[in-house]
C-alpha cells in the first residue's frame, strides 16, 4: 500500500478532528452571526404589507430572537424528510411541533443547534454529505430532540445562508447541501473559509421583486437595516457589505445597479441581473418569501400574478427553443442526405 493512502476510518476519524479543533471558535462566530442577522424573520417589504393581510405583523430583531429560541413549527420540504417512515405521507406534510418546551433546557437546546449549523457548514466547505450519524455525535443527541435540532439547524441554514438542506440518501440517512432557488453562486471566494451569503442575496432579489422589479438603493438599505444589515459596518457573514452588493453581485451579473434617470440629486436603483435571471423565477422566490411569512404566495395578488405569467412566458420560450433545435437538427439531416445522394 502506498504511504500517502490512509485507512478510511482514520479519515473520518480525522475529520472530526480537525473539526473539533476549530469548534469552539467557530461556534461563537456563528452564534454571532446568527444573532445580528434576521433574514429568517424579516418584515413585509415596506410598501406592501396591505398585499398580505393574513401574514401578520412585521417582525423585529427581537422577535427573531424568540422565534428562534422556541419549539417551532416548521414546514419545510427537505427537513421533513429526516421522519424516516414513522409517520404516513400525509401527514409528513404538516408542520412538526416539537417536544413540549418544558421539558427542555432551551439554552442547551439553541448551543446544539448553532453546534449543528456550524457541522453543516463545515461539511459544506469540504463538499461533503452530512449523515444522521455524524449530526447525532456531533451534538451528542439521540432521538429525543433530534428532529427539533435539526429542522431549527435546517431552517437557519435555508434563510441566513441561503442553503438546503436536502436528503439524498434515504437508506443511509444523507444528506447533501445545496444553493438555494437554483442559484449557482454562494459568494464565497475559491480559497476563503467565509460564510455562504447567498441569504442576502435572495432578500434583495425578493425586496427588488416586491417593488415593483427595481428598487432604489435607500429602499434597499432601508429593508436590509431591519435584518441588521448596516452599510459601512462589517457584518459577520457578509463582510462589508456595501461592496458585497454593488460590487461583487453586480460583477457576478446577479444585480444590476445603475443611476435612476432624471434625478436630482443622483440616485441609484437595484434591478434583477440577467444571471438572476436565468437561475431562477420570479415565482421560486416569492414562494420562498411567502414560506418565510408563513403564508401563501397568493397572499400577495399582483406579485403572484405577474410570477406566474413569467412562469407561462418561459414555458413557451422553452417551447420554441425546441422548436427551433428539431428544425435546425431536420435540416442539417436533410442536407447531409443531399450530400452522400450527390456524392
Amino acid at each position: 500500500m502506498l504511504q500517502n493512502q490512509k485507512n478510511p476510518r482514520c479519515l473520518y476519524d480525522q475529520c472530526f478532528q480537525t473539526f473539533s479543533e476549530i469548534q469552539d471558535m467557530e461556534v461563537v462566530q456563528v452564534s454571532r452571526a446568527l444573532e445580528e442577522t434576521h433574514l429568517s424573520s424579516y418584515p413585509l417589504m415596506p410598501g406592501n404589507s396591505e398585499e398580505a393581510p393574513d401574514a401578520g405583523q412585521p417582525s423585529t430583531p427581537e422577535s427573531h430572537q424568540s422565534f428562534c429560541s422556541s419549539s417551532i413549527a416548521i414546514t419545510t420540504t427537505s427537513s421533513s424528510d429526516l421522519n424516516e417512515g414513522s409517520r404516513s405521507q400525509e401527514e409528513d406534510s404538516t408542520s412538526w411541533a416539537g417536544p413540549d418546551p418544558r421539558n427542555v433546557s432551551m439554552d442547551a437546546v439553541d448551543k446544539k443547534v448553532i453546534s449543528l449549523v456550524n457541522f453543516m457548514l463545515f461539511k459544506y466547505h469540504m463538499k461533503e454529505l452530512v449523515t444522521k450519524a455524524d449530526m447525532q455525535i456531533v451534538i451528542k443527541e439521540s432521538e429525543d430532540h433530534f428532529t427539533e435540532i435539526f429542522l431549527r439547524a435546517a431552517e437557519h441554514m435555508e434563510m441566513v445562508f441561503g442553503l438546503d438542506v436536502k436528503r439524498v440518501d434515504p437508506i443511509n440517512h444523507c444528506y447533501g447541501l445545496f444553493i438555494k432557488l437554483g442559484l449557482t453562486y454562494d459568494g464565497v471566494l475559491g480559497g476563503e473559509e467565509g460564510m455562504p451569503k447567498t441569504g442576502i442575496l435572495i432578500f434583495i432579489l425578493g425586496v427588488i421583486f416586491m417593488k415593483g422589479n427595481s428598487a432604489t438603493e435607500e429602499e434597499v438599505w432601508e429593508a436590509l437595516n431591519l435584518t441588521g444589515v448596516y452599510a459601512g459596518r462589517k457584518h459577520s457573514i457578509f463582510g462589508e457589505p456595501r461592496k458585497l452588493i454593488t460590487k461583487d453581485f453586480v460583477k457576478e451579473k446577479y444585480l444590476e445597479y445603475r443611476q435612476v434617470a432624471n434625478r436630482d440629486p443622483a440616485q441609484f436603483e437595484f434591478l434583477w441581473g440577467p444571471r438572476a435571471h436565468a437561475e431562477t423565477t420570479k415565482l421560486k422566490v416569492l414562494e420562498l418569501m411567502a414560506k418565510f411569512h408563513r403564508t401563501d404566495p397568493s397572499s400577495f395578488p399582483s406579485q403572484y400574478e405577474e410570477a406566474l405569467q413569467d412562469e407561462e412566458e418561459r414555458a413557451r420560450a422553452r417551447i420554441s427553443a425546441r422548436s427551433v433545435s428539431a428544425s435546425v437538427a431536420t435540416a442539417s439531416s436533410r442536407a447531409k442526405s443531399i450530400h452522400f445522394s450527390c456524392s
